[in-house]
């Protein structure tokens, strides 16, 4: 045998070492190549997360109610919860849940429509539309705000007082996408249900619910929640027609330090019981009001 022919069978297990080595160093660029996509799609995930969906800031302040153990333990308010003053049914109402079927919402805000209240529809007496506010307290009064908004009350005190709370504003508990959908909006933001027509969407109610009792399982239910530890009182709104006293009555309540509350925020203010009161802000006729109210009830309940 030659020597060049020796030589082939070394030179060509060179030559296939050689593709060896390429084969490899192409194999791991490939891999270096794919860690670095990985890599690249795995920072920009985490680009993205703080626009992820933020949770609600309400939610926050009652860390200690578990969401899932309220929805498979619930306790219904009873009857007799309601059967009492609408002025003080109102704020004892913040911080309760409304159930239908899958969205829970937590009452922010309300307002109260007293007996002989120039802005209670009960000041028209008994008719066709106002008949269940006149109702036993603990049923639903649903009715139609310029023809289109459903406003959801809830009938306050004995039959026949032609009383009321009106829910003003709530937070979402549960059943997100439901209420987007009836809302027709993605956003969830405090204009989601920030004021008595949205709320009244957001359950898919309409006047149909009228006298429909709040204290039985199954349609709308009012379930028993967390007490806020602070609250806000001030002016009803959107009653200019009724007479100056009730105009300037501070029955309007709502849970402080949360953004689920309706315009105007600004009217709204510490009740005087508490600390946090500016003594400077000139409101001393209207806190000295509040607490006439405050002792006119204390007189009823003895």
């Amino acid at each position: 045998m030659s020597s060049n022919q020796m030589k082939r069978p070394q030179r060509l297990k060179r030559i296939l070492k050689s593709n060896d080595t390429i084969e490899t160093r192409k194999s791991n660029d490939d891999h270096k190549s794919q860690t670095s996509v990985i890599t690249k799609s795995s920072t920009i995930r985490a680009k993205t997360k703080p626009n992820a969906k933020p949770q609600s800031h309400f939610r926050t302040q009652f860390d200690s109610i578990s969401i899932p153990h309220l929805l498979s333990n619930p306790v219904i308010l009873a009857r007799d919860f309601y059967q009492i003053d609408a002025l003080e049914l109102a704020p004892l109402l913040l911080g309760k849940y409304l159930r239908r079927d899958d969205v829970v919402l937590q009452i922010t805000e309300v307002e109260a429509y007293r007996p002989n209240d120039s802005a209670c529809h009960g000041r028209f007496g008994i008719t066709a539309r106002t008949a269940p506010v006149f109702g036993p307290g603990g049923h639903a009064y649903v009715y139609l705000c310029y023809g289109l908004h459903s406003m959801l009350n809830v009938v306050a005190d004995k039959e026949g007082a032609g009383a009321a709370v009106l829910i003003r504003s709530c937070a979402p508990i549960s059943g997100l996408d439901t209420i987007q959908q009836r809302r027709g909006m993605t956003s969830e933001k405090p204009v989601l249900l920030a004021g008595p027509g949205k709320v009244g969407q957001a359950l898919g109610i309409s006047p149909e619910w009228s006298t429909h009792p709040l204290f039985i399982p199954g349609g709308l239910e009012i379930l028993d929640g967390p007490k806020p530890e602070k609250i806000l009182i001030g002016p009803r709104v959107g009653i200019e027609y009724a007479s100056p006293e009730h105009i300037s009555a501070l029955w309007r309540f709502a849970i402080a330090d949360t953004p689920w509350i309706s315009a105007p925020r600004n009217t709204l203010r510490p009740p005087p019981e508490s600390p946090i009161v500016d003594s400077g802000s000139g409101h001393e006729a209207e806190q000295g009001k509040m607490m006439k109210e405050v002792k006119i009830l204390k007189k009823r309940k003895t």
